[in-house]
């Protein structure tokens, strides 16, 4: 156990030092490649913050044995936000609206001003981690949890649809989706379910027969492929060239095969593969399923980031991927895996951690 951390630690130390190096010798391509890695990591804890709020008012057994999971995923919430600053401090090399508002509408113009971004996220982030306390304040109180439930997603779904706009959206301020708000959600619970659950199987004490949770993880997955449907279909019948070239540029420089390979690796096999009772049933299949459904996040976010920025380093923005991956998720996983334990020895102290359920809880 002591020589994984060390070599978990070891391995984050390495790839924070070739980030650094990235940063001094190519800081655009190194921040793109950066961001691509925040956004599919920092998906994971953003994402368990509405399912812990789901978890507070759709009462079941999957919903106490997750708890401890849902609190330390969330818990993480500070150190992503701290891991943002890179990307705040470059914003200019990535966000076009920000680095020349003068030929954008004035709303726009006002919006995108530098000042404002990081104000917003300061917001958002701040937000996210008070409900994240006041959902784990609430826990055992059941009027205490539904209220925290209920309003906190409201304001999670609002704010994170915001953040998706704001960090996604513009880096191409000339185009618009009225639901790409929605895409980034769909985004971040589909990465949230899929960890949540692996982390679940991993650690058997959490997680009970596993065909309720592939159910969950099919649900957040055709949520997923709906709106992007529905986001194809509205602009590519509409033929508005401001948005129809969104699509272009991730369908060509060998966008194309990434695309293909997210269409059939985050839809197509986990569909077919979830409608066999037996795989639906069996955890190694699942944790299967949860570990694609991630790399597919790692996919989604490229395609979504990389195509419109031009000029980057092919080579440079490739080896910062791996590096910005690596350390990220190095990082965050220690950090998840403290919380985790020390919410499991709260757990054991717990006069409830017998087994008991929690009141108004329904068995599933």
């Amino acid at each position: 156990m002591k020589s994984r951390a060390g070599a978990r630690s070891g391995a984050a130390v390495v790839s924070g030092l070739v980030l650094i190096a990235g940063f001094l010798i190519d800081p655009r391509s190194t921040v793109a490649a950066y961001l691509v890695a925040w956004i599919t990591w920092g998906a994971i804890p953003i994402g368990a913050l509405g399912l812990f709020m789901t978890s507070y008012l759709v009462r079941r057994r999957w919903t106490e044995a997750l708890h401890p999971v849902f609190v330390a995923s969330a818990g993480v919430l500070p150190i992503v936000a701290l891991a943002f600053i890179p990307v705040l401090l470059l914003m200019r090399d990535l966000y076009p609206a920000i680095a020349n508002a003068s030929l954008l509408p004035p709303f726009k113009a006002r919006w995108f001003v530098s000042w404002f971004f990081v104000l917003r996220t300061v917001v958002y982030f701040a937000v996210w981690i008070g409900l994240a306390q006041w959902l784990r304040r609430a826990w055992r109180n059941h009027e205490a949890m539904v209220r925290a439930a209920s309003v906190g997603a409201i304001v999670w779904t609002l704010t994170v649809s915001f953040a998706g706009i704001d960090w996604m959206e513009q880096l191409e301020p000339d185009f618009h989706s009225s639901i790409y708000g929605l895409l980034y959600l769909s985004f971040v619970l589909t990465a949230a379910t899929a960890f949540v659950i692996g982390a679940g199987l991993l650690s058997m004490r959490w997680i009970g027969p596993s065909r309720g949770y592939s159910g969950l993880l099919l649900s957040v997955l055709l949520l997923w492929c709906y709106l992007h449907a529905m986001q194809y279909i509205v602009i590519w019948s509409g033929n508005i060239p401001n948005e129809v070239t969104w699509y272009l540029v991730r369908s060509e420089n060998g966008w194309q095969f990434v695309l293909a390979a997210l269409s059939f690796g985050q839809f197509v096999f986990p569909f077919c593969a979830m409608l066999s009772a037996r795989v639906r049933s069996d955890p190694h299949w699942l944790l299967a399923l949860c570990g694609t459904t991630l790399a597919m996040r790692w996919l989604e976010s490229a395609i979504l980031i990389l195509p419109p920025l031009q000029g980057l380093a092919v080579a440079m923005t490739g080896v910062m991927l791996i590096a910005a991956g690596l350390f990220l998720g190095l990082m965050l996983w220690l950090v998840f895996d403290m919380t985790l334990e020390r919410e499991a020895a709260a757990r054991r102290r717990s006069p409830l951690s017998g087994g008991e359920l929690a009141p108004k809880q329904q068995p599933d």
